[in-house]
């Protein structure tokens, strides 16, 4: 698969993601871009996650608070919200239902009628 490809089918599960990070603990940007990583988001950056981050701080799922830091500049960590919780019940509700759809389409699987 293209990177471009890659790339746009992450942006769809950008926003899921990062809340579900946040639902485990409060984080800031590299954290959150590091673990993504870790767990096989190769593709995500610094400058792609904030867009996210921002747009979920409007919708009210999440705020950001800052803390010191022993290593420069207060760090802007990010904490899930009540709404976030509901929210993140939701889209993962929905994410599973749309994998096991499109699962069932790539393996040719049966149709529901």
């Amino acid at each position: 698969m293209s990177v471009e490809h890659s790339s746009q089918l992450l942006k769809g599960a950008l926003d899921l993601c990062l809340l579900a990070l946040i639902s485990e603990e409060p984080s800031y940007g590299y954290e959150m871009v590091r673990k993504l990583q870790e767990r096989r988001l190769t593709l995500v950056s610094e400058g792609s996650i904030y867009p996210s981050l921002s747009r979920l701080q409007k919708q009210g799922l999440i705020e950001g608070y800052k803390v010191a830091s022993e290593e420069g500049p207060k760090r802007k960590y990010y904490r899930i919200r009540r709404a976030g919780e509901v929210k993140l019940a939701e889209w993962s509700a929905a994410w599973r239902e749309l994998a096991q759809g499109v699962d069932a389409v790539l393996k040719g699987g049966a149709r529901v009628n």
